[in-house]
């Protein structure tokens, strides 16, 4: 009977820091799975290569759901960010060996596609409007269907979601301690309509626009932004208020008919289970890597395609490619798919792992490679050691500590 015969973490920082965990069979495949939290990669490293891999050893690659299980239930400890990442890496790691045995695509092990492409939607932003506008143009030129807006707000500094413009994509993690930014929020709410009415009046209503809040609202504040942009038809605002209370979303949701996602930084179906049974976002945006892997995700997305909410999952650039490569596996099996973030990889990233996605008109799609179809190159990621860098935090004019 096949055994995993090896379970190791890799470490490396190939323009972004990943933590990818590699897992060996009897039979010699190999399988990868993300395990990369964004600030706290090398608490995850630890949890797995300490408390997990030995556990790996000797077990049946197979059995995805009783190791799921097995992971879960006998730690003892359960959920939060680190454990469901761990997990999750696990998880896809052996998906990507079952996909390997049975010479398919992980989709197909799935139930197979249920469309035939992904969409995906990529980051404008500005300094100003006028060059968010022109980020935009460059984003429908090369075939976007969808884009998120983002735009400085004007005497604020620092504003979240816009890049120094350098040639590269969008980075907001930098150096051994986190960038300290202010916020105003009276602001932004002046500013936001602001911003979608020219994006409008240039490019009409031909294209999905959406917008991430980042958690900086009040839930009250979060359904006055939701009520002014009602006229510009956003596809979504994201994160407009903290989730970890869910209840808040019913102020959102009672003042504005503006679509509401929600997830990026919550990590099991448990945490969304009131906003889908009560209906009060349309769309979850939990990742494969922080959501306990394809298993759990699978899961969550089946509970939430009962109440008519859909994904819409996070795939910033803190998430490796074997995480993209997995989502997009999961969007296209999925009935209540509603949209992929695609924000790409810094290089050198391809000279660490190399990947059969695509992407063509608008749309994303796996591959027909056998697992995952990302393939990881353990000496190309020696080069490139792990580099401490967090995400900026943000305060009140009056240094108050302000949320995300």
């Amino acid at each position: 009977m096949t055994r995993i015969t090896d379970a190791r973490v890799v470490v490396s920082s190939p323009g972004r820091n990943y933590v990818t965990l590699v897992v060996e069979t009897s039979d010699g495949v190999v399988g990868v799975g993300d395990a990369t939290l964004n600030g706290r990669e090398l608490a995850v490293a630890s949890y797995l290569r300490d408390h997990v891999c030995p556990l790996l050893v000797g077990r049946d690659p197979a059995r995805i759901e009783d190791t799921w299980q097995y992971l879960y239930k006998g730690a003892y400890w359960r959920r939060g960010p680190v454990t469901m990442t761990a997990v999750a890496a696990v998880d896809v790691a052996l998906w990507d060996v079952k996909g390997k045995v049975a010479g398919l695509p992980v989709y197909q092990l799935l139930g197979g596609a249920s469309r035939d492409g992904v969409l995906v939607y990529g980051h404008a932003d500005g300094r100003d409007v006028p060059e968010l506008l022109e980020a935009v143009a460059a984003h429908l030129e090369q075939g976007y269907e969808a884009v998120r807006i983002q735009a400085a707000v004007p005497g604020v500094v620092g504003t979240y979601g816009v890049s120094q413009h350098d040639g590269l994509i969008y980075e907001p993690a930098s150096g051994a301690r986190p960038e300290e930014t202010t916020w105003e929020t009276t602001s932004y709410l002046d500013f936001a309509p602001r911003v979608f009415e020219a994006v409008r009046d240039r490019f009409g209503f031909g294209v999905h626009l959406l917008h991430d809040v980042h958690h900086r609202l009040t839930p009250i504040e979060a359904a006055r932004l939701g009520r002014s942009l009602e006229p510009y038809r956003p596809f979504w605002i994201e994160d407009a208020t903290p989730a970890e209370d869910q209840s808040a979303f019913r102020t959102v949701r009672a003042h504005t008919t503006t679509p509401l996602a929600v997830g990026e930084v919550l990590n099991s179906i448990w945490d969304v289970q009131t906003l889908i049974t009560e209906r009060l976002v349309d769309y979850v945006r939990t990742s494969v890597s922080h959501t306990g892997g394809i298993s759990h995700l699978r899961k969550l997305y089946a509970l939430a395609e009962l109440y008519g909410v859909r994904s819409g999952a996070h795939g910033a650039g803190d998430l490796s490619p074997v995480a993209h490569a997995a989502a997009l596996h999961l969007d296209l099996a999925i009935p209540n798919f509603g949209i992929q973030e695609h924000m790409g990889h810094r290089d050198p990233a391809g000279e660490v792992f190399t990947s059969s996605y695509t992407f063509s008109g608008g749309y994303m799609h796996p591959g027909q490679a056998p697992g995952l179809g990302v393939e990881f190159d353990e000496r190309a990621a020696a080069r490139f050691p792990y580099e401490p860098r967090y995400l900026p935090v943000a305060r009140r004019r009056d240094g108050t500590l302000h949320d995300w």
